[in-house]
């Protein structure tokens, strides 16, 4: 079985470089307090990475 992360939107994208939001986006967030749950990938840990000050990941079995 993969492993998962749950990605959650802990700050706004609001006035951020659009990169950042678009980053957001990709990662399936669109707002805060939202959550999504993505296959653990070294792309998803780049986009985390990107934009780990608006964001919290956990693992998820």
């Amino acid at each position: 079985m993969a492993l998962k992360i749950k990605v959650t939107q802990v700050r706004s994208g609001i006035g951020r470089p659009k990169p950042q939001r678009l980053l957001l986006k990709g990662l399936g967030l669109r707002g805060i307090n939202k959550s999504s749950t993505l296959q653990d990938t070294p792309a998803i840990r780049g986009m985390i990475r990107k934009v780990s000050h608006l964001v919290t990941a956990e693992a998820v079995e």
